[in-house]
Order: C-alpha cells, then structure tokens, then sequence
C-alpha cells in the first residue's frame, strides 16, 4: 500500500513538472521573438549601455519563468475555482446571491490581473489604487450584466451596440488624456488571469439553462468584462482634477552586476506584498466556499491550494521582471530610435514586432481550436492565424503613426467599432461572440509591458503628450480582432453559400468535393 501511494505520489510529481516545462515553454516563445529584435537593435544599431542590456535579459528570464508558473496556476486554480463557483451558484438558484457573487468575483480577479498591474505602474496621472479600484468595479458590474445576459439568453449583438454607444458618448465628453488609459483599461484586463476565470464561471452559470443557445451564450464575457473598465475610466476623467505627475523615461544605470542582481532582490519584496493583497479577495472568496459549499476533500483542496501558490510566485517574478527588466531598455530603445537618424524604422518596426508578438501567443492556438471546432472544421487554424498576424501588426504599425503624428485614438475607434458592430449583423452570433473576445488573446503580456513603454520613449523623446499619444495601444491591438475574426466569418459564409448554390445546381454532384472547395 505505502509503495503504491509513493509511485502515485511520484506519478503526480512528473506530470507537474511536465505540464511545467511546456508552459514555460510557451512562455518562451511568446517572449523569444522580442528579445531577438531587441538584441538585434542593441548590438548594431542603437547602442545602450551593456548593463541595461544585461538587466532586460535577466528580466526576460523572470517573465519566462513567472508565466510559466502563473499559466499553471491560473489553470490548476482559478479555472477549477471559476466552475466550481458557477455551478454552486446555479444550485442556490437565487438571482440576488448570483450577482452579488459575480459582483464580487468580477472585482476580486480582476485587480490581481498581471497586465492591470503593469499598467497601473505605468500610469503617471491617475493613484494606482484608484485606477485598480475603478477598474475592479467596472468588470464586476458587468459580470453582473454577463449574468443576466446568459441567464434570460439576450442577444450579445444589442448589448454590445446599447454599450458601445455609450461609451463613445462619454469619450466625446471626458478629459482627452484618459481616453487611451480608459481604453488600454478594457485591453488589459482581458488577461491570463481574468479570462480563465470568467469564462470558467460563465460556462458553469450556462448550466441553469437547458436550451441550445444556452453554450453559445456562454460566449461574449469577456467582450462585456471588457467594457465596464473603459466606462469607469472616462467616468472617472469626469471627476479628476487632472493632477499627477508628468511621464519621464526613468534612467537606469548599474555600474555592475551585483548592483543588478540587488536591484531585483529589492524589488522582490514589493511585489510579493502587493500581489499578497491584490489575491486575498479571491483567496478568501474560495476559502468560504469550501468551507460553506463545496466541502473539498483535503487532497482536492490541497491542490488548488498549489495552484493558488504558482500563481502568485509566478505573478511576483513577472512583475519583478517586467517592471525591473524589461520598462527601462524599452522607453530608452524607443527614445535612441526616434532622436536617431534611423526614425523611419520606428512604424515598420513596431508592426513587425506585433507579427511575431501575436504569431507567438499560446492563446492563440486555443482561440483556433475554438473556431475550428464551431465551423466543423471549414475554417483552418492557419486562417484564424494570418488573419490574427495582419491585424496585429496593422494595429502596431497604426499605433506607432498615433505616436508619430499625434492623431487622437478616437479617429481609429470609432469606425473601427462600427465597422465591427455593423458585421456582427451579417455573420452568425457565436463568431461575433468569438470575435469581442478574440481581443483579449491579441492584448497579451508583452503589449502592456515592452510595447507600452516603447512608444511611451518614442513620445517623450518627440515631445509629444504620452497620455493622448502612446496610451491607447493596448486599445488598438484589442480591436482589430474585432475586424478580422468577422471577416473570415463573413468569407465563410459566402463560400459556404455558392456551395450550397452549386449543391442545388448539380444536383448529383460530389458534396464532400463541394464542401471541401468551400474551405
């Protein structure tokens, strides 16, 4: 018996650090191609000083580990959390206790959403705790809506419309310089934290529904939870006096590498007592709940304890990595770039950095999964991917002439949206579900850190306003999915259609040949 509980025991122990490896893997990849580039700059082209390149590097490697730790956290907690929440909540069958849950739950997740942190770090005229309040009350709200939405099965298209409206009426009117914040808001919350969890506890709320629609309704949350962010934001630009401090490139300088290696070791502390404090709401949450509902054995319970433990040592070390690492050598190589006489790579570059950002994000082959398994196969991944790489790097490139000329963000939102919204009525409702939430897939880590802080050096190195010019990028990247996705959809309906008009044409004819030029 002891020996057959040590080989499961050791069975377990393999699995996880297989699952590990394949995420830090992952991780890797994501954050390989910048690097790359980044090197290539660094060592022919502009010049930096050999500490600072050193210090990104030994950043690079935190964020590798730290998103390797936290994507098996987050899978082997949150997610598990999430269904499990929605499925007792189903059970207690009470709307009042459902919403104030996913009130609750809303605002918990979402304050401890890595890439909400880095940009609160990186915001210099609005309280990090205001903006993450702000931002945890807008999500929270709309889960409330996403409840009732999947709960009476409304339409995800006149919510969206009835919403967006309302929120370029409020941008018309708010203060200029928190409409990129505002936007980069709803960009970023939609992250590796936040969406596992909403769509987890979205699925489990389908439940209580036995309809057809009630799986396709599932879909769309995150497109919602995106939007009660950027509302709160232009709300708040109503109430601020517009105070706080100007963006500066902030120099930094090691004379060696223990000075590196102390700067990190510093910067440890901080983060695990803040992520300590961003994650109790969420821990505590669970903690009640299994002491009130699930009633967990403790070996179920000790595992999401682990995940729990992953996915805050993973959020420290990312923190560390990206706030220590990667922020300085990225304003400062975007600053050298646009006092150099090498300006004019400043836009191609931007849009090949997005190529490779989006073409390496492992959330990607998952948002292909999805279609392809929605379309019974007759869209490829490989679509869903070019598609995916031409707007990203469209919506770099478009980001980087924002920065360039100062064009207001409003100008590429607004007929972006509409554009968006207009196609939702021309495809069928789960792609335009698919496609408001795809955004949150295109808007990963690397564009609310390296990115963000690339065209924030561009514009201070230009003298332009970073407020109204480099923030809105997140905004930007999380949009043009929006456009893409529907347009594949579009394509394949009208594929699907001339076969189907050639089936009744022909008669006789081969269907499978039918089909398969369809695809």
């Amino acid at each position: 018996m002891l020996s057959r509980s040590k080989a499961k025991r050791k069975a377990n122990f393999e699995k996880t650090r297989t699952l590990l490896t394949e995420k830090i893997r992952e991780s890797m990849v994501s954050v390989l191609p910048i690097i790359a580039i980044v090197a290539v700059l660094c060592l022919f082209l502009v010049p930096m000083q050999p500490t600072l390149l050193l210090t990104f590097l030994v950043g690079a490697l935190m964020i590798v580990v730290g998103l390797g730790l936290f994507s098996l956290g987050a899978e082997r907690s949150m997610t598990i959390i999430g269904s499990k929440i929605g499925t007792a909540l189903t059970k207690i069958g009470k709307l009042p206790v459902i919403l104030l849950v996913a009130f609750v739950l809303g605002v918990a997740v979402t304050v401890a959403e890595p890439d909400l942190q880095v940009l609160a770090d990186t915001v210099p005229n609005i309280d990090k705790t205001v903006l993450l309040a702000a931002v945890g009350i807008g999500v929270g709200f709309f889960m409330v809506v996403c409840m009732l939405r999947i709960l009476y099965g409304i339409n995800l298209r006149w919510v969206l419309v009835a919403c967006y409206i309302a929120v370029f009426v409020l941008a018309a009117f708010t203060d200029r310089d928190f409409l990129g914040i505002a936007f980069d808001s709803g960009g970023v919350t939609t992250g590796p934290m936040t969406v596992p969890f909403i769509l987890a506890l979205g699925v489990g709320i389908s439940h209580v529904r036995s309809d057809r629609r009630a799986e396709a309704d599932s879909f769309g949350l995150v497109s919602l939870c995106s939007i009660g962010p950027i509302l709160s934001v232009l709300l708040l630009g109503f109430f601020s006096d517009g105070g706080g401090g100007a963006a500066e490139i902030t120099r930094v300088s090691f004379d060696s590498t223990t000075g590196i290696g102390t700067a990190f070791l510093r910067a440890l502390p901080v983060y695990m007592k803040e992520m300590a404090m961003a994650m109790l709401p969420i821990v505590a949450i669970f903690l009640i709940f299994q002491v009130f509902v699930f009633k967990m054995s403790a070996r179920n319970f000790g595992k999401i304890a682990v995940g729990i433990l992953y996915t805050y040592v993973g959020l420290v070390l990312f923190l560390a990595g990206v706030n220590v690492g990667f922020s300085s050598l990225g304003a400062e190589l975007g600053a050298a770039l646009a006092t150099s006489e090498m300006e004019w790579l400043l836009i191609p570059l931007a849009a090949l950095l997005g190529w490779f950002i989006i073409s390496a994000e492992p959330a990607v082959a998952v948002l292909e999964k999805q279609i392809e398994d929605v379309s019974a196969g007759a869209i490829p991944g490989k679509a869903i991917k070019v598609s995916l790489s031409v707007a990203i790097a469209l919506a770099m490139g478009l980001a980087m002439l924002r920065v360039v000329t100062g064009i207001s963000i409003l100008w590429f939102l607004v007929p972006g949206y509409a554009i968006a919204l207009g196609l939702s009525f021309f495809v069928p409702d789960i792609y335009t579900a698919i496609a408001f939430d795809s955004g949150g897939v295109a808007s990963g880590p690397m564009t609310a850190t390296f990115m963000l802080q690339f065209m924030m050096g561009v514009s201070i190195a230009r003298g332009g306003n970073v407020l109204t010019d480099a923030f809105g990028i997140v905004a930007m990247v999380a949009m043009m999915p929006l456009l893409s996705i529907q347009m594949v959809g579009v394509i394949y309906q009208r594929k699907a259609r001339r076969a189907a008009q050639e089936l009744e044409s022909y008669g006789d004819c081969d269907i499978i040949e039918l089909w398969e030029d369809a695809a």
